[in-house]
């Protein structure tokens, strides 16, 4: 395995280019298919890091895929939340 196939794409959920090359070429998906089969861009940034990639890798290995076919959804980042500050409590 080669230091690219090692590489980290989705920091989040550690998937690798090689996790998502592999899915790629085998199911021939879209880059919504990959990141669920994968679970590429659903950590806590939803995807913020690495849905560019996800979306070049999905049009290197299916021809005719159209750039952001169906456009990975952002989630904003998750962060805790006391009760208190909700409820303005002091």
């Amino acid at each position: 395995m080669t230091n690219i196939e090692k590489m980290v794409v989705c920091r989040c959920e550690e998937v690798t280019y090689r996790q998502l090359l592999t899915t790629a070429n085998e199911h021939k998906c879209t880059a919504r298919e990959l990141k669920l089969r994968t679970r590429a861009g659903m950590g806590f940034c939803g995807g913020r890091t690495c849905r560019v990639s996800v979306d070049k890798i999905i049009e290197s290995v299916v021809p005719n895929t159209v750039p952001g076919d169906i456009p990975l959804k952002y989630q904003p980042p998750v962060r805790p939340v006391s009760f208190g500050t909700v409820g303005d409590i002091k």
